[in-house]
C-alpha cells in the first residue's frame, strides 16, 4: 500500500487531491491541515511521499522542511505554490524537496511526480543496501591519522551493545559516526532513530522520547509510540544530549538502566531493547559542573567514548572531501559533475574550517557550484570572505610557487605543534603528554627545529 500524505490548511483543496490519488492511481491518503500536525504524522505514520503546501499560516512549508531535515525523516517532498512565485520553489528544493508542482497543474501530472518521486526513493535504498552488501559505503571520507583512530575506534565499539557517546564540534559528523556504529554492529538491519533533542519544543520531548496514550495531554488525539519504541531491536542515535531538560534527562537514565517505558498518560511498562547512541558539541563535564547536566546519566553515556576530530585537524582528507561533495551535488541538483581547479583544493586546504568543519565545507561547494556555469571551478568562484581568510592565515597556499615536499611536511609540523601548544596554554609538559613524547626535552628540541615560540 503507498500512503500519500497532502499538507494544506484548505480542506477543499487537500480532499480533492486525496480523492484524485485515489482515482488514478490507487493511493492511500492522509490529510493534515498544518505544518505542526504533518510533523506528527511522518513521525507516527508510515509515509510513502508527502506533497507540501508552501503558504500556509503558522507552520509554514519551509519550516516543515528544515523540521524535516533536523528530525532525520527520509521521506520524498512535493511542494506546491498558487502564487506563481518560483523562486520559493527553487528555495524549497535546496531546503530538500524532491520537486514543486503548480495548483493549477493537472492531476495526471500530479500523480507522475508522486510516482516519479517514489520510484527514486526505492532506487536510492536499493543503491545503498548494495553499497552496504559489497563494502562500498563510506560515509566518513578520508584517510588521515585523526580519521583512521576515529575508524579503528567504530569498529571496536560497534558490536558492544552499551551506550556510546560521540563528541565534536557542529558539523564535524557526529551523525554519520552513529550510523557506522549502527551499521557495523550486532543487528544493522534494525531501526535506526535519530532525535535531535535541540530541536524539539521542551514540552514534547519526553512525548517524543517516551511516547503518550490518547488524552495524556492537549492535542494527544491518538496513541504514539515514542522514540525507544520505536527504535527497539537497533539504534537510538539522541544528538544534542546536552541540550535535554533534567526532568527528561531522569527519566531517560532510568529508562537505559531497566530497558522499560512508561509512555505518557500510561501505566503499563513497555520493554525496550534500542542501542542508545549519544552526540554531543558540549562539554558535558562542564555542564555537569554547573548542574545543567546530571552526573549519574553523563556516566552511564559515557561508557565509550568516541572524539569526531575537527576538519582542521585533518586538512589532509579535503580533497577526498570535496571531491565527494562535488559529486553528491551534482547529482542532487541535476548537473555534470564539475572539477576544481588545483590552487581551489589548496585554498580550501589552507582554510582552518572552525566554524562549522565539513558543514561549513559543504556549503561553500553548493555556492560554488551554483555560482559557475562552467565544468571547473576556479579561485574566482570561491566567496570572498572565505578567500580574504584563507589568504591571512596561509598566503603561501594561494602563492603560484609550488612547496616541495620537504616544505609542506615542515608547514604541517608547524600546525600540529602550534594548535597543541594552544590547547594547553603553552605548557610544554602537558603538550608533550598529549603528542606521546618521550619528556618536554623532547617537544622543547622539535620546537627549536621548527622555530616555534611563543611570540610568533
Amino acid at each position: 500500500m503507498t500512503l500519500v500524505l497532502i499538507v494544506d490548511d484548505v480542506p477543499a483543496m487537500a480532499e480533492q487531491y486525496a480523492y484524485d490519488l485515489k482515482r488514478l492511481r490507487g493511493y492511500e491518503t492522509l490529510i493534515a491541515k498544518s505544518g505542526r500536525t504533518a510533523l506528527e504524522s511522518l513521525t507516527r505514520d508510515s509515509i510513502d511521499c508527502v506533497i507540501l503546501d508552501l503558504e500556509m499560516p503558522g507552520m509554514d512549508g519551509f519550516e516543515v522542511l528544515r523540521s524535516v531535515e533536523r528530525l532525520g525523516l527520509r521521506v520524498p517532498i512535493i511542494v506546491y505554490t498558487g502564487t506563481g512565485d518560483y523562486d520559493r520553489c527553487v528555495q524549497a528544493i535546496r531546503l530538500g524537496a524532491y520537486s514543486f508542482i503548480d495548483k493549477a497543474e493537472p492531476m495526471e501530472r500530479v500523480v507522475q511526480e508522486v510516482e516519479n518521486a517514489i520510484e527514486r526513493r526505492r532506487l536510492t535504498e536499493q543503491v545503498t543496501l548494495l553499497r552496504r552488501g559489497f563494502g562500498l559505503e563510506s560515509p566518513l571520507v578520508g584517510t588521515s591519522p585523526a580519521l583512521a583512530r576515529l575508524k579503528e575506534a567504530i569498529v571496536r565499539i560497534a558490536p558492544v551493545p552499551s551506550p556510546a557517546l560521540i563528541v565534536g564540534e557542529s558539523g564535524t559528523g557526529k551523525e554519520l559516526v552513529a550510523r557506522e556504529l549502527h551499521r557495523l554492529g550486532a543487528n544493522p538491519k534494525g531501526p535506526f532513530v535519530a532525535i535531535n533533542s535541540a530541536a524539539l519544543p521542551h514540552e514534547l520531548v519526553e512525548s517524543e522520547l517516551f511516547g503518550h496514550e490518547r488524552g495524556a495531554f492537549t492535542g494527544a488525539n491518538a496513541t504514539r509510540k515514542g522514540a525507544f519504541e520505536a527504535a527497539s531491536g537497533g539504534t537510538l542515535f539522541l544528538d544534542e544530549i546536552g541540550d535535554l531538560p533534567a526532568a527528561a534527562q531522569a527519566k531517560l537514565l532510568r529508562v537505559i538502566e531497566e530497558r522499560k517505558v512508561t509512555r505518557l498518560g500510561g501505566n503499563k511498562t513497555i520493554d525496550v531493547n534500542a542501542r542508545v547512541v549519544a552526540a554531543t558539541h558540549r562539554d558535558l563535564e562542564k555542564e555537569v559542573a554547573e548542574g545543567r547536566f546530571r552526573e549519574d546519566l553523563f556516566y552511564r553515556l559515557n561508557v565509550h567514548v568516541l572524539r569526531v576530530p575537527p576538519l582542521r585537524d585533518r586538512l589532509s582528507d579535503v580533497p577526498a572531501l570535496v571531491e565527494h561533495l562535488v559529486a553528491s551535488t551534482c547529482e542532487r541538483f541535476g548537473m555534470r559533475t564539475k572539477t576544481l581547479a588545483p590552487d581551489v583544493v589548496e585554498a580550501l586546504m589552507a582554510y582552518d574550517w572552525r566554524r562549522n568543519n565539513i558543514r561549513e565545507l559543504r556549503n561553500v561547494v553548493e555556492r560554488m557550484l551554483i555560482a559557475v556555469d562552467g565544468d571547473e571551478l576556479t579561485l574566482n568562484a570561491m566567496p570572498s570572505e572565505l578567500r580574504q581568510r584563507t589568504t591571512h592565515h596561509a598566503p603561501r597556499a594561494l602563492s603560484d610557487a609550488p612547496r616541495t615536499f620537504e616544505e609542506q611536511k615542515q608547514e604541517a609540523e608547524r600546525q600540529i605543534i602550534v594548535q597543541a601548544l594552544e590547547r594547553n596554554g603553552w605548557q610544554i609538559t602537558k603538550t608533550a603528554k598529549e603528542l606521546g613524547l618521550a619528556d618536554h626535552a623532547s617537544l622543547l628540541k622539535i620546537m627549536r627545529r621548527l622555530g616555534v615560540q611563543k611570540d610568533t
